[in-house]
């Protein structure tokens, strides 16, 4: 078949990029389109030979720092891709990427990471963390926004089939678009993250420092338990932020980026693996539980589809500083074992992923000509 492949945006290498090099592996004979590409050449690999087309916004001004900037244009720039000559199409969307146009004799099959959510249910928050709360910027802010919840919704209606990445983003598709979704699991490179049972004194939290991860909360955590170490890995805009939270502390350290085998080493090394976002799925936890590392997640999202309480990880239910202070203090992590930890993960495979995604582009096909015949 002829596939394009489509994917809101390449400039760093997070969970999303691990859908899509996954079906990348599926078709390589796909090609690419994007909004805009900055990925350093060092982190390409993945990407293999295929072909990557960029929008229009890849070439105005001060894009490589500041391509969201441009947000008020995704909805125009996705659109102008013309993928009249492919009979299967697949976006990989967290933003604007569903919004591809298609015709009536092509599949489009959208791969939902979540609706956006600074536009739908995390307005307020997106808001506020921005500065757009009040003032002649808030309005425009909000007129924004709200053009944008209605794009959003007109151009679900051109996605032949939703895949949703956990049963909690497949309740937000219901309630922003009103259409149903399957549910695949995103694919975790479990081959990368090796079985140690043997486990350092300090705890671990690891992600993209942007204020929705709560690290915040995490570190000031830490703050009240000197006699516990805690290690972050990340970087990020929040980064002068955490460090000065952190300064103070001796138990708390920064390690910043990090190469992928020292966050595999630290992973496995860690007692317990922190994790107080809201997540929509988290494939990074499922790492931390690859290593036999049991996870201390927020009990909201995708955590509670890929933590077992009491098997591989234990839950605190508020985001605040004392809910994550009582749990870490409470949870006998001696209780966990390893193996079981990592057995849990197993679950959430490449193979897994790409077997299901297949089966679902077969089902697609068959309604499709069933359709066609129908019609005829």
């Amino acid at each position: 078949m002829r596939v394009a492949l489509v994917h809101d945006w390449l400039t760093v290498n997070g969970g999303a990029e691990k859908v899509l090099a996954a079906l990348i592996e599926l078709y390589p004979q796909a090609n690419l389109y994007t909004l805009v590409d900055f990925l350093p050449d060092e982190q390409r690999g993945w990407l293999k030979n295929i072909s990557v087309q960029t929008s229009f916004i890849q070439k105005l001004p001060f894009a490589k720092s500041r391509y969201t900037h441009y947000l008020p244009l995704f909805p125009y720039a996705i659109e102008q891709f013309d993928l009249s000559n492919y009979e299967l199409v697949i976006s990989s969307s967290y933003c604007a990427a569903k919004g591809v146009i298609t015709g009536p004799d092509q599949i489009h099959i959208s791969y939902c990471h979540s609706p956006a959510r600074y536009a739908w249910d995390l307005q307020p928050q997106y808001l506020k963390e921005s500065g757009l709360e009040k003032g002649i910027k808030s309005v425009f802010a909000r007129l924004f926004l709200h053009r944008f919840r209605n794009w959003d919704v007109r151009s679900s209606f051109g996605v032949g089939h939703f895949i949703a990445n956990s049963n909690f983003i497949k309740r937000r598709i219901f309630k922003c678009y009103r259409r149903e979704a399957d549910v695949i699991a995103p694919p975790v490179e479990l081959d990368r993250f090796v079985l140690n049972e043997t486990k350092s004194d300090f705890y671990l939290a690891a992600s993209r420092l942007v204020p929705y991860k709560r690290l915040d909360l995490v570190i000031k955590a830490f703050q009240a338990m000197p006699d516990k170490h805690l290690k972050v890995i990340g970087a990020g805009p929040e980064w002068q932020k955490l460090v000065a939270l952190a300064k103070d502390y001796p138990n708390i350290e920064l390690l910043g980026a990090v190469e992928n085998h020292t966050m595999v080493e630290t992973m496995g090394q860690a007692k317990a693996f922190i994790f107080a976002a809201e997540e929509d799925f988290g494939i990074i936890s499922l790492e931390a539980q690859a290593c036999g590392t049991p996870v201390i997640a927020y009990g909201k999202g995708g955590s509670l589809e890929t933590v077992k309480a009491g098997v591989s990880g234990a839950f605190f239910y508020e985001q605040t500083v004392d809910a994550i202070r009582e749990v870490v203090q409470n949870c006998d992590l001696t209780l966990f074992n390893s193996k079981s930890v990592r057995e849990n993960a197993l679950r959430f495979s490449v193979d897994a992923f790409k077997s299901k995604i297949t089966a679902i582009v077969v089902k697609a096909q068959g309604e499709h000509a069933l359709s066609q015949m129908t019609d005829s």
